[in-house]
């Protein structure tokens, strides 16, 4: 996994955004994407909302996405084995860019038709525990005519990603606007971030 470390370390140092393909590798991506589709079939998904646990309310306006946090507690053998794997990523940043990272969250997302997130920043005026921002897509398959793409606006030009399976995606939390584009076929991730402090 050292490569793709690497490609998504390199990428960010170099674009702001990191990206590397096959973040995720195919066998692990299979098990999420199952363990996400068992769980929207019995309804475990949650509507998301926006801000923190102290301020958190739902706008459909603004995201129509639904979710479900991931916990070393469900005793999931691929939820385990993807946090195993953001250990070793937390370990092998911290180690190479002295970044400090003390923790992190991750939840699943699933956007279904017509499904959207409108443009926001990833961190919360009250809050600047959030450091980068972390997107692995779970959508095997993903055709240009599905749209559904994570638009990323940078100072000077705006940066169109596409959900492809195994793909992650990187970058500061507080620095870059973006959304989700309305999608037109069901779109998955494992969205999270990367946290200082407690």
């Amino acid at each position: 996994m050292q490569t793709q470390f690497d490609c998504l370390i390199n990428s960010f140092l170099e674009h702001n955004v990191g990206l590397a393909e096959h973040f995720l590798q195919e066998p692990l991506a299979i098990q999420l994407k199952a363990n996400l589709l068992a769980l929207h079939h019995d309804q475990q998904l949650r509507e998301a909302g926006i801000g923190n646990r102290t301020v958190h309310v739902q706008d459909k306006l603004l995201r129509s996405d639904k979710i479900y946090w991931l916990d070393r507690l469900h005793e999931n053998v691929a939820e385990n084995l993807f946090l195993d794997l953001m250990d070793n990523f937390v370990v092998y940043l911290n180690s190479t860019c002295y970044t400090g990272i003390t923790g992190y969250e991750f939840h699943y997302a699933l956007y279904e038709k017509g499904s959207f997130y409108k443009r926001h920043l990833d961190q919360f005026r009250s809050d600047n525990s959030r450091v980068f921002s972390m997107i692995m897509y779970l959508n095997a398959d993903w055709q240009s005519q599905d749209s559904g793409e994570l638009c990323i606006y940078h100072s000077d030009h705006t940066q169109t990603i596409a959900p492809l399976n195994g793909q992650c995606v990187f970058f500061k939390s507080n620095e870059l606007e973006h959304e989700v584009l309305e999608t037109h076929a069901v779109r998955m991730s494992i969205t999270g971030w990367l946290k200082v402090g407690s």
